[in-house]
């Protein structure tokens, strides 16, 4: 697969996109989870994501889920997942259409 660094990009998203915190109908790229992706010259893809609350107590699994999913692409050699707590979430960065799902509309 020999794809560009945006279409492999976009073909994360759509993958982190799948990934959902179980206490929140939302996904986590909707939420604003997801702070960075690189992609390196060995397709090593590396994420900085955080939670919703620093307490969060599915963040295991939320991590985990997000390093099974963007690994299941076949362009992809490893996966890196960093949780980072600076900047802190809130929720102003939720897209309009999580605000909307979530009642902040």
């Amino acid at each position: 697969m020999d794809n560009t660094f945006l279409e492999k990009e976009e073909a994360i998203v759509k993958m982190l996109r799948t990934v959902y915190d179980p206490e929140i109908p939302v996904n986590i790229y909707e939420l604003g989870l997801i702070y960075k992706v690189d992609i390196d010259a060995a397709s090593k893809v590396i994420i900085e994501m955080t939670l919703t609350a620093p307490s969060c107590p599915m963040a295991d699994f939320i991590i985990e889920h997000v390093r099974m999913k963007v690994q299941s692409l076949d362009f992809v050699s490893e996966v890196e997942v960093n949780l980072v707590f600076e900047p802190e979430w809130n929720k102003d960065m939720m897209s309009e259409e999580a605000k909307l799902e979530l009642g902040y509309l």
